[in-house]
């Protein structure tokens, strides 16, 4: 553990070395200045706290950023009392390879983590590779990792896609437990708003107020299952609020950074497991008492995985040769031009996509295009009613254009879009001519991405091992359906009725 005078954006001494004389010059007493957003600390103070809370499957939908239909007071005054970043995003739309690429400031693709759900072992991560628990705890940091403040869960949620030892990782599950003296690194990792949903009544206003997106049918199941949606972000807002106060009542939340992010985008139809903006848009917000000045918006690009070098160089250590994440502590040098994203396997679902973002344009490229949008998954078949909401309207021709677009039976090889004027991603422009030139500096951003990370995805699985797990799968959807009187092999009605009733 050490004091740096400035937290920049590059690692180590040398990054201190530089931006030093900066620090001592924007200072006054130690206090930020207004209108500075870096983190800033004197070199006399303590070693500071560092405390992630992990939403799971987490879009922003929340007050402070501007979503009007929901009540998060909490994380609303998180925000108010400090950064919030308006364009983080994950580099991966499912839980496992994300939470293994943030942990590690790599991606997944790159560590042999990309599919969800391990079906024969962990693989070992690359030797030089060491998740960041582990070296904050070899650098004398209590680490711990531990379900929400009031308990609503027994254990909290690890989920690495990579051989780990949870001894060597964390010290304990409460970060009260540390040590007078000894600062810690904690994780409060949160369920809510993974499905389920809850199924608390809602009202007939609430529910009209709701603004679906255009490529949903405005089906009374659609609405009833956002509204659910909302719920549960309002349940996590009250563990959040509970976590700070367990950080307040323990007189440890002036000298503790806190990091609120979701682990990727919301568990909808075209977000949780896709490369669109709701699948990897997640929101993302940090506090420093008296180190950041309270109520700053920024925009710059970021994505998970600079959260593990962002947060070593906030601590003062130094940060890794080997990382991928970019640290994003000094405003001036940190953001991005580009975030990647890589989508795999996500358990009895095979898929490989990626995609490229920039300040306006977004390239997807689908390796698999014989693929179906809506291709089966099991875990989808049992949580997602819009699923069968779309196919159900879609036997019957009365979908939208824009829903429609989600029952093509083969998707393009390559999507391209402009993010300013379709944030939606509704309009592909990979074969308007208009776009030509944007379109392949894209492709070779990726090209160049996929071949400089060494990404693993054309890696063939064990095609006798992954249809065992599919079977598995299979079986369970039997079981769903039997234990909710569901004929084997039921029409998309029966499945929008049984929905229905699950929310009376």
């Amino acid at each position: 553990m050490k004091n740096q005078t400035h937290l920049s954006s590059s690692g180590g001494g040398a990054g201190f070395a530089r931006t030093l004389g900066g620090a001592i010059a924007a200072m006054v007493g130690g206090v930020v200045l207004a209108g500075s957003t870096a983190l800033e600390v004197r070199a006399e103070d303590e070693d500071p706290n560092l405390l992630w809370i992990v939403a799971d499957d987490f879009g922003p939908e929340l007050g402070c950023y501007g979503y009007e239909n929901v009540a998060t007071p909490n994380i609303d005054r998180l925000a108010s009392e400090g950064v919030r970043f308006t364009r983080a995003f994950a580099s991966s739309p499912v839980c496992s390879s994300s939470r293994s690429a943030f942990i590690t400031g790599m991606y997944q693709t790159s560590i042999g983590a990309h599919h969800h759900r391990a079906i024969d072992a962990f693989p070992d991560l690359p030797e030089e590779v060491t998740p960041l628990p582990r070296i904050l705890r070899e650098a004398g940091y209590y680490t711990t990792n531990q379900p929400d403040a009031l308990g609503t869960r027994r254990r909290a949620k690890v989920d690495y896609n990579f051989n780990h030892d949870l001894d060597q990782l964390f010290s304990g599950d409460d970060f009260r437990d540390a040590p007078e003296g000894r600062p810690f690194f904690a994780q409060v990792q949160i369920f809510p708003p993974h499905r389920a949903f809850p199924t608390d009544p809602v009202s007939d206003e609430r529910l009209a107020a709701i603004d679906l997106p255009p490529y949903y049918p405005d089906h009374p199941l659609v609405r009833r299952d956002w509204a659910a949606y909302l719920l549960a972000v309002e349940e996590l807002d009250r563990l959040v609020g509970a976590t700070l106060d367990q950080l307040e009542e323990s007189g440890l939340a002036d000298n503790t950074i806190v990091v609120f992010f979701g682990d990727h985008g919301r568990p909808h139809v075209r977000g949780k497991q896709w490369l669109y903006e709701p699948g990897l848009h997640v929101p993302l917000i940090v506090r420093w008492p008296g180190r950041i000045e309270p109520g700053i918006e920024r925009d710059e690009l970021v994505s998970l995985i600079d959260l593990a070098p962002t947060s070593l160089e906030w601590l003062g250590e130094n940060v890794p040769d080997w990382m991928e994440g970019r640290s994003f502590a000094d405003p001036d040098t940190g953001g991005r031009d580009y975030v990647f994203a890589a989508r795999d396997r996500a358990g009895d679902a095979e898929d490989r996509i990626r995609s490229v973002r920039g300040e306006r344009f977004k390239y997807i490229r689908n390796f698999r295009p014989e693929l179906p949008y809506l291709q089966t998954s099991i875990y989808k078949e049992m949580a997602y009613p819009t699923t069968h909401v779309l196919r159900h309207l879609h036997a019957r021709g009365e979908l939208s254009e824009e829903a429609a677009l989600l029952m093509a039976e083969t998707r393009p090889p390559e999507e391209f879009y402009d993010l300013e004027n379709d944030p939606h991603e509704l309009n592909n422009l990979a074969e308007d001519p208009a776009h030509r030139e944007e379109l392949e500096a894209m492709r070779r951003r990726l090209d160049d991405w996929i071949s400089e990370t060494g990404d693993r995805g054309a890696e063939i699985e064990d095609a006798e091992m992954v249809q065992s797990y599919r079977d598995e799968r299979y079986a369970l959807w039997r079981r769903w359906l039997k234990a909710r009187g569901l004929p084997e092999d039921p029409e998309p009605a029966d499945l929008v009725e049984w929905w229905m009733g699950h929310y009376e």
